[in-house]
């Protein structure tokens, strides 16, 4: 029997005889002492490999403090709104005094940051610039639930047990027409299935690069006579540029009233129960999860037909009308990957910083406002623009 403070520790680590006694604490291996039969004893790899991963794990989240209430922010930090840069120095702080004294955050805000909440156990021991987060025992104290946050928002319970999110929500939205439109602007960040059946729902994601792989070759398909027959006569070349343009124009307006008076048509606890399912299948999605990657553009079946409808009455009206249909497709390609950007990307240059901004607080502050994407022409005509506070410093977003 070797002692080192104890009886050998055959049980549990594999002895070696005849050679120095060593204990591995860590790195390097410590020499701690001799006896007769010298042994060696080294430790198990799996508890430190598992503590390692621990550690890597702790380390790739990024908690939060806020009012006794823990949030794990790694899953939001690139797709916060105010920009990546504004939670600099926040990682296993308290967050309380800084969101106290930014701009107040708007109800939709408040109800999405309930998506990121955990369990004061899963945190870390987290510390503020002068205080240790945790009372003197190291436990942490629970707050009683409020109904108003101090930042001049309401802080209301939260809806999402009126559905069951792992069934297809589609059918479920029949259920819920009276509290609909109070539910659909909550926004929450997580997955949402819109069909049950999977040949339906495969229909349902798009992935950014199939709408301009798709609609390039049918845009070129449209101009390409109307080009070729003007190319070699200039009037008939400016001719042929101004219908295109007019298409361009003529797609920011169908934007806007799409937008304003369809996707966002005025619901209240009496509407039916089929207006309230289309309204979330054509629109009401985007804004109950407007992160999901996969349904920020529009698949191009379906809007393929939605054009034909559109572009079959004006071709009776309209001259050149080829050539018009090609513009509003550009338009429309241009705002569908703009809209993509503007959730996903990283701008730099202040006028897609500006419309990002822009386009954020239609989401989360002002569902009424700011219904223009690619151009906020329409916006200033029917007076429906938001306007932005003047920022102190550039936001980025990676």
């Amino acid at each position: 029997m070797c002692w080192v403070g104890g009886p050998c520790f055959s049980r549990e680590l594999p002895i070696a005889c005849g050679l120095r006694l060593r204990w591995r604490f860590g790195n390097p291996l410590k020499t701690l002492g001799s006896c007769s039969k010298q042994c060696v004893f080294v430790a198990k790899s799996k508890p430190v490999d598992m503590d390692m991963h621990k550690e890597a794990e702790a380390n790739d989240k990024f908690i939060v403090k806020y009012r006794q209430q823990y949030y794990d922010l790694s899953k939001f930090m690139h797709k916060h709104p105010g920009g990546l840069n504004t939670l600099k120095g926040l990682k296993n702080a308290d967050m309380t005094a800084r969101f106290l004294k930014s701009p107040p955050h708007s109800d939709a805000a408040m109800y999405l940051m309930k998506e990121y909440k955990i369990d004061p156990e899963d945190s870390p021991k987290t510390k503020s610039s002068h205080n240790e987060l945790q009372d003197s025992n190291g436990a942490v104290r629970q707050r009683p639930g409020e109904t108003e946050d101090k930042n001049n928002n309401q802080v209301d319970e939260s809806m999402e047990h009126l559905v069951d999110w792992s069934k297809a929500m589609l059918p479920q939205i029949a259920n819920i027409t009276e509290c609909y439109d109070e539910w659909v602007h909550k926004p929450v960040d997580r997955p949402l299935r819109l069909f049950g059946p999977w040949y339906l729902e495969m229909c349902t994601k798009t992935p950014w690069w199939l709408v301009p792989t798709f609609w390039i070759p049918v845009i070129i398909k449209c101009a390409w006579g109307d080009l070729i027959s003007s190319w070699q006569d200039r009037s008939q070349l400016a001719v042929f540029a101004f219908y295109f343009l007019f298409g361009v124009l003529l797609w920011s307006f169908l934007e806007y009233t799409l937008h304003r008076w369809v996707f966002h048509v005025k619901l209240s606890s009496k509407s039916g129960s089929w207006l309230c399912t289309f309204h979330f299948m054509i629109h009401g999605l985007h804004h109950k999860v407007p992160f999901d990657p996969m349904r920020l553009v529009f698949p191009p079946l379906p809007g393929a037909v939605l054009a034909t409808i559109i572009y079959t009455p004006l071709s009776l009206v309209l001259w050149h009308p080829r050539v018009v249909l090609s513009g509003a497709l550009a338009g429309y390609l241009c705002y569908d990957m703009m809209h993509y950007y503007l959730h996903y990307g990283n701008p730099s240059a202040r006028a897609f910083v500006h419309m990002k901004r822009y386009h954020f607080h239609h989401h989360f502050s002002h569902q009424t406002l700011g219904y223009g994407i690619s151009s906020p022409l329409w916006d200033f005509v029917f007076k429906t623009r938001i306007h932005l506070r003047k920022l102190k410093y550039q936001l980025r977003w990676s």
